[in-house]
């Protein structure tokens, strides 16, 4: 890509989100051309304003853009943007899709039939076993698993896919040059040598804060055709990822749980509100009669 190095100028600057850079490309065309327009032509572009003009025009964020391509070079860190016809699809079609995406390893998968799986970071033996039984299941009928590389319900649901033979997609809130949360820096690694990827809308550079990970979360419902919640308290960040969901059409699958724990609430309150109940592989099967493994 030549003009990379502008694309990773505008992941770099601050407040500057998907839905403001595509009113920027669309005034503009091109990630160069924004880079040489001055302030008073960039506060004029609806949502940006004074302060994010000055920002986009701030030298700081200019400086230093080779030392990001250098390491991306060096890790085998790839940059797709919503531009591009290897951009998944699936997340063409959603609200506020990311206009950038860091990737490493197999972006074909990005494109393929996928389902989410998501549920509690304190999850319980129960929830463990469901989400690395249900993964290895749908992996072996060759669809891809979806999840956050998070502890809990995420990592066994990577783990069930791995020990599959299949292909499973981390969707981070961070850059790639770091691993979140950090026990996690083997699976990582197992992920990208099965020939999985690891994906995350944020440059190189770009630290877990807390506020990235429900942007993250409407990148790991978008990419799935379906979503699995395997546990989930009554007021859980797993929940946020339902919403994106629903908003998105994407079909909502929810393992029941034990009436008398917390981590049931959330996923039991789902199924009340019409969620579909899943109790084996057939139960998500059943929903895709076209699919072909």
């Amino acid at each position: 890509m030549k003009d990379k190095k502008y694309w990773v100028w505008l992941s770099r600057i601050e407040g500057l989100g998907s839905i403001k850079i595509n009113k920027l490309l669309q005034q503009f065309q091109n990630p160069e051309n924004i880079w040489y327009q001055d302030e008073e032509e960039l506060k004029n572009v609806e949502g940006i304003g004074e302060v994010l003009a000055k920002k986009i025009c701030d030298e700081n964020y200019k400086n230093g853009l080779d030392r990001y391509i250098e390491y991306m070079d060096k890790y085998n860190i790839e940059l797709i943007t919503i531009e591009d016809e290897e951009y998944p699809n699936k997340l063409r079609n959603i609200y506020d899709p990311p206009v950038m995406l860091y990737i490493k390893g197999n972006k074909k998968i990005l494109q393929d039939f996928s389902i989410s799986m998501i549920g509690c970071r304190q999850c319980s033996t129960y929830g463990k076993k469901v989400a690395n039984d249900l993964a290895y299941e749908l992996s072996q009928k060759g669809i891809n698993i979806v999840s956050g590389l998070a502890t809990g319900i995420d990592s066994f649901a990577h783990i069930g896919c791995i020990k599959a033979k299949g292909k499973t997609i981390a969707v981070l809130g961070n850059g790639l040059d770091r691993v979140y949360p950090k026990e996690n820096i083997g699976l990582f690694h197992e992920i990208v040598k099965t020939g999985g990827a690891i994906i995350s809308e944020y440059v190189i550079g770009t630290r877990p804060e807390r506020m990235n990970f429900p942007a993250r979360n409407r990148i790991v419902s978008g990419l799935s055709n379906g979503v699995i919640v395997i546990e989930a308290k009554e007021k859980s960040g797993t929940l946020i990822t339902v919403d994106f969901a629903q908003e998105q059409g994407k079909d909502v699958f929810v393992v029941p749980g034990n009436i008398t724990s917390l981590n049931s609430k959330g996923t039991n309150s789902l199924i009340k509100e019409g969620a579909k109940i899943v109790t084996c592989v057939e139960d998500v099967l059943e929903e895709y009669n076209n699919f072909k493994n």
